[in-house]
């Protein structure tokens, strides 16, 4: 009882279990009442028991990057996770060119299972990340396009 649980398209925290159904709490507010058969039957994912959440995520920044700088991101990135509590770096590559970008993917983990805390962690180091790049004139990338005009001959 108290796991925040997902059971096919049902997602929320389990209230009670009884000996033919559970009842359970979405995240909407309403009550959910699954029989047990229904639940044994497809797949739980408890969330509750969760040691750490992994997070991926890639970030652009602008071609005009120089190579120097863009050596300097994997272990700025590093440093930032570092600084913050419960939070455990995993890695950090210029990964590729992406069509506007060279693009940076980010791993790291975020210790515990509470999602609140995690998505303050997220927070924070999404704003220092932002607050450094700003810091060192690192530019993010945003969707460009280039139009060459070519006069026709009358």
């Amino acid at each position: 009882m108290g796991d925040f649980i997902i059971a096919g398209d049902t997602m929320g925290v389990v209230e009670r279990l009884g000996i033919k159904s559970t009842r359970i709490s979405s995240l909407s507010g309403e009550q959910i009442i699954l029989s047990n058969k229904d639940l044994t039957d497809s797949r739980v994912r408890n969330f509750k028991r969760m040691g750490r959440r992994r997070v991926l995520f890639r970030l652009g920044v602008t071609y005009q990057t120089s190579l120097e700088r863009l050596r300097e991101i994997p272990g700025l990135i590093r440093e930032i996770v570092g600084e913050i509590e419960d939070a455990a770096f995993d890695r950090a590559h210029f990964s590729s060119y992406g069509d506007f970008s060279l693009v940076i993917e980010v791993v790291y983990y975020v210790i515990g299972n509470d999602y609140a805390k995690y998505m303050d962690t997220q927070q924070r180091i999404n704003f220092r990340i932002h607050e450094e790049f700003g810091r060192r004139g690192i530019e993010f990338a945003y969707p460009t396009q280039t139009l060459f005009l070519q006069k026709t001959p009358e």
